[in-house]
């Protein structure tokens, strides 16, 4: 998808908003809503924003392990197999 061809101001919103909303349901592209000339708003649809949102929450995960690993808070794995074997004994 070409971002250049899905800029629309925002005129163009008000005056064709349920047309935009229909197209977006059907896998149409994202549009990016102009004020003023400057880019305000993307509009999407629902099923982009979640693929998305979890995308970030596991690129989120991902940069936490990595500041973890930086930071040598890291448990090699025979050790933490030891601890998880220890503590189903004792419970």
């Amino acid at each position: 998808m070409k971002l250049s061809t899905q800029i629309r101001p925002i005129s163009y919103l008000k005056a064709h908003a349920s047309e935009i909303v229909r197209d977006l349901g059907n896998k149409g592209p994202s549009l990016v809503i102009t004020q003023n000339g400057e880019a305000k708003a993307v509009l999407q649809d629902i099923h982009s924003y979640e693929q998305t949102q979890e995308t970030l929450a596991l690129l989120k995960i991902l940069a936490l392990g990595q500041k973890q690993i930086d930071e040598g808070r890291i448990t090699p794995l025979d050790q933490a197999i030891q601890q998880i074997k220890s503590r189903r004994r004792a419970g």
